[in-house]
């Protein structure tokens, strides 16, 4: 898989400074290959002149050695980088902490994992800044734990398997757009120099049902289910057969995104009309290169219109000095998360946030030293609950990269990282993993079959570890029919579950976590249980219950929205204030943004949202009256940078004044104004493509510019404004100069918006 890091994210490669001498003619040969980064034909020539050269000095032999270990290294042979490595730590002692470092990832790699904790002790001797040394000698004294869930997993070779490389899937439609060096067409396709494999492009398999074997069991409720016994997983008839399958047909995704250089891993936005993808730095069908020389990789986006995919944009943050890649939006849209090995981070390759607001692009943010580490992070994706996954050789794993994962607050991984463990993980390279939310069916990527350029995308299911929630009427011991019982993962919101006739509500246990489960039904006081996994019990199925006081209190409950479109808000901390007693209840949001509490009755109180660059939405509500029941609202949060299109602004032909319908629209951005005080807005508009740029600019200038006009008469102070017009610059549809349009998709690029610069 190390091909796929090069290929893919390319993180610098380690030059080792040699005495200029005379070099055999073979040696030379060799050098050449290396520094080409052809390492398939590097590999021969090392070979074969350690091999034959009669007259090589002791210097060129370390050299050979060194380089020859390396080249192994990066064609993903771990067996003979193993074997070269031992071989230098024998005869030398003076080597660069790097061969140690190497020699005990080859060594986890072909599970020799105390021999791995040797190497790692003496590099963590030699680098003792560089944590792993520390972290990996520690971890491989009890390997336990990278086994406590694995018998609830069931994994298969998808059909979709070809005797090429095939990784990093990702969801589209019904099926699975994945990445190939297939060559489906039959023709005679141009091969990668680093390790004479071809070219990698976009595939895709339009039905996972398809893709299901008979017999893997479904990731529903079952009293077999089993965790954490520790051992090796057996596979099933059925997962056996699932390896022997016929290859199934996919289909070349898009040929206009495939080009005869590299397309990567991708990402889509909720609707699937928007795509980001890696590709390879290139212009106009060119491959372009860094200042060393190196074909760096860029993200690049595109739109579907009609069922083509159009409009190719460079993202605003793509260099030609570093890599970016592995794009993975996030479920609400507002982030993305990606791969780079841009300058300013902890090691090779990290994994970076960027937000992302209708169409705009924010500034990438490395995510930490919680994710990151001195190795490489990269293939992240984002669930909907929160959690984040990526794969990693800085993080304590079973050898190579493997898949972990984070629960997320406010950006940061507040209770660490985990490894997924057995079987998702391996002592190869296991990335590219997707799931759905409750993580009980996926696929991910690994080269555990046979290693070197054998990637394969594998399918899972896990096996349930059911609990049941039963809520009860304490005063009669009756079970309450359709009580909510939201369910809180790590101290955050989560589902919200609905019981039924007979008081129960079930869920699927994660491992390693704490819960809390409240019980709300109207006429009832709230109460709620907590419930750990962080030790295991061999029952298949456990119950918990919850008994419920009658009360006259009022149940106030309601969901936080973003303004900008409407979604739940999730990580949002909402308090509730009694503005008679001063005490104060809170709950952070999760992924369907809501909330409940309860309060007393003939007792005002005031609803308080606050979330990281939003503005504080503050709500207040007079007594409420003692046979008050239930309380619903909804809160909705305006946040910087997002941008809001006003609807209904319309100007006369090849005019900027404000009309009277314009007006009304405008006096809704003057309401909100007013209402958080501290907001700045840019107003925006814009033009279609019609008519001169130069035109075009100043008349969406003038239009912006009477917009804030409009609100400055209004009371409005003008530093709270900004005026731009943005012409045609900012097309949304593929309506650019040469494109037929109707007037309508015109209509849709002449807008104004405005976006929030600055809250408080």
């Amino acid at each position: 898989m190390n091909r796929i890091v090069r290929v893919l994210l390319l993180a610098g490669l380690a030059l080792w400074s040699l005495t200029v001498q005379a070099q055999s003619a073979r040696l030379r040969a060799a050098n050449k290959q290396f520094d080409n980064l052809s390492y398939v034909s590097a590999v021969r020539s090392y070979e074969d002149f350690l091999r034959n050269d009669k007259k090589k000095e002791p210097a060129e032999t370390r050299e050979a050695m060194i380089k020859l270990g390396y080249s192994y290294r990066k064609l993903q042979d771990t067996r003979n980088a193993e074997r070269v490595y031992g071989e230098l730590v024998k005869a030398y002692t003076d080597l660069d902490s790097e061969v140690y470092l190497y020699y005990a990832q080859s060594l986890a790699a072909n599970g020799k994992y105390r021999e791995s904790q040797k190497m790692y002790s003496q590099y963590g001797e030699k680098q003792a800044q560089d944590l792993r040394g520390r972290r990996f000698t520690v971890s491989y004294m009890d390997m336990s734990r990278f086994y406590q869930d694995s018998s609830s997993y069931r994994v298969h070779s998808l059909p979709i398997n070809s005797r090429q490389a095939d990784f990093s899937p990702m969801y589209y439609k019904n099926g699975l757009v994945f990445v190939s060096a297939r060559d489906e067409s039959g023709a005679v396709k141009r091969v990668f120099n680093w390790n004479q494999t071809p070219f990698l492009d976009l595939y895709f398999h339009p039905d996972t049902n398809q893709l299901r074997v008979p017999g893997i069991p479904q990731a529903r409720p079952t009293s077999s289910a089993v965790l954490g016994s520790g051992g090796e997983v057996k596979p099933t008839e059925a997962e056996l057969a699932a390896e022997n399958q016929p290859l199934t047909k996919a289909e070349i995704f898009s040929r206009t995104l495939n080009t005869k250089y590299h397309e990567g891993p991708m990402t889509f936005t909720k609707d699937q009309n928007f795509i980001v993808f890696t590709r390879n730095n290139t212009s106009k069908g060119k491959a372009g290169k860094s200042s060393d020389g190196v074909k760096k990789l860029k993200l690049y986006s595109a739109v579907n219109k009609n069922g083509k995919w159009v409009d190719i944009q460079e993202l605003p943050f793509n260099s030609s000095e570093y890599s970016v890649g592995h794009p993975a939006f996030s479920p609400d849209n507002t982030k993305m998360y990606f791969a780079s090995d841009m300058p300013g981070g902890y090691g090779g390759t990290d994994i970076y946030v960027v937000e992302y607001n209708n169409g705009q692009w924010g500034t990438p943010v490395n995510m930490g030293k919680e994710i990151n580490t001195e190795g490489n992070e990269m293939f992240p994706f984002a669930d909907d609950l929160g959690s984040l996954y990526f794969s990693s050789d800085g993080h304590e794993g079973l050898g190579g990269l493997d898949v972990f994962y984070a629960d997320l607050k406010d950006g940061v991984a507040y209770k660490g990282v985990t490894n997924a463990g057995v079987p998702i993980n391996s002592e190869k390279d296991d990335f590219g993993f997707i799931s759905d939310k409750g993580r009980t069916s996926g696929y991910f990527s690994s080269n555990r079959k046979k290693g070197v350029s054998d990637d394969d995308i594998y399918a899972f299911r896990r096996t349930c570890k059911q609990l049941n929630i039963f809520v009860y009427d304490a005063k009669t011991g009756s079970p309450l029919e359709n009580a909510d019982v939201r369910i809180l993962r790590n101290g955050v919101n989560q589902d919200l579950r609905l019981t039924n006739v007979e008081g129960r509500a079930d869920l699927c246990l994660d491992a390693n976590t704490e819960y809390e489960f409240k019980a709300i039904k109207e006429g009832f006081a709230l109460n709620s249980v907590r419930f750990s996994t962080l030790t295991q019990s061999p029952k298949p199925v456990m119950n918990v219950s919850i008994y419920l006081e009658r009360t006259e209190n009022t149940l106030v409950k309601g969901v936080v929205k973003m303004e900008v479109n409407q979604r739940p808000a999730q990580g949002v901390k909402v308090t509730l204030r009694n503005d008679k007693d001063k005490s104060e209840q809170t709950v952070i949001t999760g992924p369907d943004g809501g909330y409940e509490f309860n309060t007393k009755p003939n007792a005002p109180y005031t609803i308080t949202a606050q979330k990281d660059r939003y503005a504080t939405k503050k709500a207040q509500y007079a007594k409420t009256k003692r046979n008050t029941k239930v309380v619903t609202d909804s809160l909705g949060l305006y946040g910087v940078g997002d941008v809001y299109q006003l609807k209904n602004i319309y100007y006369d032909l090849n005019k900027f004044f404000i009309r009277a319908d314009a007006a009304r629209e405008l006096d809704h951005v003057l309401a909100i104004l007013k209402e958080y005080p501290q907001m700045q807005i840019e107003l925006r508009s814009h033009t279609d493509a019609r008519a001169t740029d130069a035109y075009n600019v100043r008349l969406s200038e003038n239009r912006a510019r009477a917009a804030m006009d409009y609100l400055v008469s209004r009371g409005i102070t003008a530093n709270r404004l900004v005026a731009r017009g943005y012409g045609e610059s900012e097309i949304v549809n593929g309506c650019v100069d040469g494109v037929n349009c109707t007037e309508h998709e015109h209509q849709q690029n002449r807008r104004t918006e405005f976006k929030i610069l600055a809250v408080q």
